[in-house]
Formats: C-alpha cells, structure tokens, sequence
C-alpha cells in the first residue's frame, strides 16, 4: 500500500479576535494504511504544537474546548475550526498522522485585534491661555501595536515641538503624545488623534483646543465727524477668548 502523503502544505492563519480561523489538512492514502505491528487504522491528529496539546484525533475533540470543531468529508480532508478566535489561541498548529515514521505539517495561527482608544488615559478638551503649552495625549491598544497620528480638523499645519530642533510644522505628527508650546490664537481648533495598526477599522479621537488671549480691540475710524442731529455709526471690531462682553461709555461722562 502507499504511503499516506500530505497534498497540500498547511496555510497559515492571520484572523481578527471574534472572527473563525480554519486549517484544513488534506492526506491522501490513509485508508489503506495500517500502523506497522498493529491492525489499526492510521489517524489524522491535530495539536497545539507550543503548548504539546492534542487537541483533536480522527473526529473527536479530545481538548475541553467547546469553540473547537474538527470535521472529516470521508475521502482525504480533515478541518479544524476554531470558533470565536481568542489571543490565547494564537500559535502553531500541526496536522499529524501516525505513521512509523510519524508524519506532520505545521502552521501558525496569528490573532490581530483592531485599534480601540484608551478613553480613560487619552486627553479631553483643554483651555490654555495664549503663550502657554498643552499636552495632549492619545492611548491606543491592539494588535500589532496600533500607530497614532494626530491631524487637525481644518487640515491646517500643526505647529509641534517635539523634536529637538524646537519647532516642526507638518499636517501629521506621529506618537502618542502631542506637545505644544508657545501657543498663539491661530493653534485653537480641533485636533483628530487616528489610530490605526492595519487591522481594519482605525479608530480616532477629537479633542477641542481652547486658546485664550487678552481681548484685542480695532476701531477702523477714531474720528467720525457727522451733521447735528444726523445719525451716526461707531465701529469697535474685538477679537478675544473666551467672547468678550462689550460695552460703551463715554469718556467725559
């Protein structure tokens, strides 16, 4: 009789946590075969190769897991389900079959995890006064680590400060962290922190940056001449945050 043989190789797996991973091991051959110096017939194994469980053998889960299905179509194909896929599922897997010499192909099961913001240690929306620094911070979890990117809301430049080199301005600073210093009134908006790690859907955060300054005050015309009971129009322009409360008084009372 032949030997039983492996057709295809085992595939690896890459799949999001909650989501179903399949390895599917096709031997050909194995009918016929019987196990030298005993009368039974050779049988499809699967184990966790690292942690050197059994976990399944012919059609029978032996591993107490109850996400964990193993299926037989009555010719050459064995498959492995796992349902509900875990981090702790991740690892090597091996299709075995018991032959003298025993005959095995590996794979590995690799579980990703979409980015998710850390709410609980990830800024808010901050008040700063004009001249003065923010910290601004966005946490992010996930597997791969997921890569942070701060961007503002406008798609103006942002004005960072984290190189040494003192100021650079770009439409994108990466890391956790965004420092600002030296506020200026143009820097107030809304920053966007994105998080993503390749795992699909990235993940972003708004947070509002409040600026306040002094109120600064233009009068287009200090002189208005007008006829003696004529209509008049004053102009007073105030820029100033938070909103200033204005008012007219005259001067000599």
């Amino acid at each position: 009789a032949f030997e039983p043989d492996f057709v295809f190789p085992l595939e690896n797996v890459t799949v999001a946590a909650g989501r179903d991973a399949t390895f599917t091991c096709v031997v050909n051959n194995l009918g016929g075969y019987r196990v030298s110096g005993d009368s039974t017939q050779a049988r499809v194994a699967w184990i966790k190769a690292d942690a050197k469980a059994i976990l399944a053998i012919h059609e029978h889960v032996i591993t107490n897991n109850d996400r964990l299905s193993v299926t037989h179509n009555d010719f050459n194909t064995w498959t492995l389900v796992i349902r509900n896929v875990k981090m702790e599922d991740r690892g090597q897997y091996m299709c075995q079959v018991n032959t003298d010499p025993m005959k095995m192909q590996t794979a590995f099961l690799e579980v990703v995890i979409p980015p998710d913001i850390v709410y609980e240690e990830t800024s808010g929306d901050m008040m700063v006064p004009e001249g003065g620094s923010a910290k601004l911070v966005c946490k992010a979890r996930g597997y791969p680590k997921p890569k942070v990117v701060w961007r503002r809301e406008d798609g103006r430049e942002i004005i960072a400060r984290n190189a040494p080199h003192g100021k650079t301005k770009s439409l994108a600073v990466e890391g956790e962290t965004l420092w600002l210093s030296k506020l200026t009134r143009s820097e107030m908006g809304a920053y966007l922190c994105i998080a993503s790690n390749g795992v699909p859907p990235s993940v972003s955060k708004r947070m509002k940056l409040q600026v306040h300054f002094h109120p600064l005050i233009q009068v287009p015309n200090q002189l208005v001449g007008a006829p003696y009971a004529t209509d008049v129009t004053l102009i007073c322009n105030v820029e100033a945050s938070p909103k200033a409360i204005n008012y007219w008084q005259r001067e000599n009372g």
